[in-house]
């Protein structure tokens, strides 16, 4: 499979909560699944079927986490240049049609979150900035539409690096 863009940081959250979840949340979960167990009748013990239920879910996870893990490629930040919008970078756009100005930052598909304002180089709006420069008018088409913006700033989060 090909292998991912991640940050730094991002890496590091991913093998945190992989951790967390080897070392906390699976092994809590086997005591409630042996909790469960000792209450006799499986065939007709609820706390037992959430908890193996819960148990497939934590195995999926650890599953993804391991994979994400084993397909990122930690980008340095440090060697990335503000004159163009490259993964890593922040960007201020501001749309067009309303003169509202937002700010993300372009990480790989593992660590995007909306909430965060980091949106994924694959996302529509990240592969339409990749490659701009300060002051370049962007195109995205969007589900709800196409959307015009302009690229107001673009610089690498010290935080990052």
């Amino acid at each position: 499979m090909e292998k991912m863009p991640i940050t730094k940081s991002g890496f590091e959250n991913l093998k945190k909560e992989l951790e967390h979840l080897k070392c906390v949340l699976i092994p809590a979960n086997i005591k409630d699944i042996e909790i469960a167990r000792a209450h006799g009748d499986l065939s007709e013990n609820a706390e037992y079927t959430a908890a193996k239920e819960k148990q497939s879910f934590l195995h999926g996870k650890l599953q993804e986490l391991e994979n994400n893990l084993a397909l990122s490629n930690v980008i340095d930040l440090k060697m990335l240049s503000d004159d163009r919008i490259v993964f890593g970078a922040t960007v201020i756009i501001e749309e067009a049609s309303t003169g509202k100005q937002t700010n993300y930052q372009l990480v790989g598909p593992f660590e995007s979150n909306i909430s965060e304002n980091k949106i994924s180089v694959t996302s529509p709006i990240g592969k339409a900035l990749i490659g701009k420069s300060i002051g370049d008018e962007v195109k995205v088409h969007t589900p709800g539409g196409i959307r015009n913006f302009e690229v107001v700033d673009i610089y690498i989060n010290p935080s990052e690096l």
